[in-house]
């Protein structure tokens, strides 16, 4: 990846997300499928001003979804788990 505003897609509003965010100071990102977990720390402390601790990617598959006999496949997307350090907090999901 060339540029740090393309790795971050969107930030995943979910309610896991929300749990993990309460308890174990976790936050969830949609990112793009060629970035790695160095790329998206970097990403994240350039970005949003934060310090990051860890970072664990999931490449999650795609469906198949059938229209009558045609059958078709949603695109593959990678989700990151972005670990703060103690201390550090991301107040956008807040203002939502």
């Amino acid at each position: 990846m060339k540029n740090r505003h393309d790795i971050l897609i969107s930030p995943m509003l979910t309610e896991k997300g929300t749990l993990l965010k309460e308890q174990d100071n976790k936050v969830l990102f949609k990112v793009a499928m060629g970035a790695n977990k160095i790329e998206i720390k970097r990403a994240v402390e350039e970005n949003l001003k934060v310090k990051v601790e860890r970072v664990a990617t999931i490449v999650c598959k795609g469906k198949i979804k059938r229209m009558g006999k045609h059958e078709g496949k949603r695109s593959d997307w990678k989700k990151a788990i972005v670990t703060l350090k103690k201390g550090e907090k991301l107040d956008f999901i807040e203002g939502v």
